[in-house]
């Protein structure tokens, strides 16, 4: 079982290699965090973009390229396109968004001719090592998706227990998070909440998952605050994967882990046919090189 992020990348280090195709890969920051993934024999990437910016920048942070394949391709489309078309078509197992925007290869991915789209949803996938914590935490989606509801989030929720499913936990436990643990017909997320819980009760999200909602924060983290209120909980500080009720939320608590709890962190596009990385400038190179482990985790698991 991992339950460090560090430890995923143990795993990883020196295992069978999973091929990413990086879209743009004409930056220093992209390069720097896909030199390190390839410095522990993690990934073999396959890199596209302008191919003598790529050659200059790696030149200066003195990363070998020899070994390495390079498209070139002039507009960030072409870029998106090629690196989405090397996955769908077997030459790549996952893909990595490089310097273009978000936008642009979610496009490509959703072509409907060659992309990676499937009858799922996409959503983000967040993995969170909290220090206070003592276990690795899943959240979702505090990207994508804006208010979803009981339809979309049961595709959000299976999303992000196939995303858990390659950390090797025996049995996942869900926390679907409200404002209250009662159900009420005028806060939506409670209802959506309880009815998540009883399709988990059904078998929807398989044998080895239980789902309950609605819960606060507190509960879904804390056995101690459940004890206190009188909750019997069967998730209560032991949650793996917290399903947030609108992206605000799943934003505010992702950053609040990240800012104020000194979380280390790594993301995820889930429900394509292959893991997507999606990384931000304004994240860690530490947090980078996670993302790119975390997808290449994902990759090796559904090979």
């Amino acid at each position: 079982m991992i339950n460090k992020l560090d430890d995923m990348l143990k795993k990883l280090k020196g295992d069978k290699r999973v091929t990413l195709s990086v879209a743009a890969a004409h930056d220093e920051e992209v390069l720097l965090a896909i030199k390190s993934a390839v410095e522990m024999e993690i990934i073999t990437p396959i890199l596209i973009g302008e191919e003598n910016k790529i050659r200059e920048i790696s030149k200066e942070i003195n990363f070998d390229l020899s070994k390495f394949k390079i498209i070139n391709k002039g507009t960030i489309e072409e870029c998106a396109e090629t690196a989405v078309k090397l996955v769908s078509s077997g030459e790549a197992d996952f893909a990595m968004k490089g310097l273009l925007d978000t936008s642009v290869i979610l496009k490509a991915v959703l072509n409907k001719e060659w992309g990676l789209r499937t009858d799922s949803l996409l959503s983000h996938v967040m993995v969170y090592e909290v220090p206070s914590y003592d276990k690795l935490l899943v959240t979702t989606d505090g990207g994508m998706n804006i208010a979803p509801d009981y339809n979309q989030k049961v595709k959000i929720l299976k999303n992000a227990i196939e995303a858990t499913k390659p950390l090797g936990l025996k049995h996942i436990k869900v926390a679907c998070l409200a404002a209250k643990e009662k159900v009420n017909s005028k806060m939506q997320a409670t209802v959506d909440a309880r009815a998540l819980q009883e399709a988990g009760e059904r078998g929807e999200f398989g044998k080895d998952v239980t789902v309950e909602g609605p819960l606060a924060f507190d509960l879904a983290v804390s056995k101690e605050a459940a004890k206190v209120k009188g909750f019997k909980s069967k998730v209560s500080g032991e949650t793996d994967i917290m399903l947030m009720p609108t992206i605000e939320v799943g934003n505010g608590i992702g950053k609040a882990l990240t800012y104020f709890a000194g979380a280390k962190s790594a993301g995820i596009i889930m429900g394509a046919k292959a893991p997507i990385v999606l990384v931000s400038r304004a994240d860690s190179h530490e947090s980078k090189l996670y993302s790119i482990a975390y997808g290449a985790l994902i990759a090796g698991h559904n090979k």
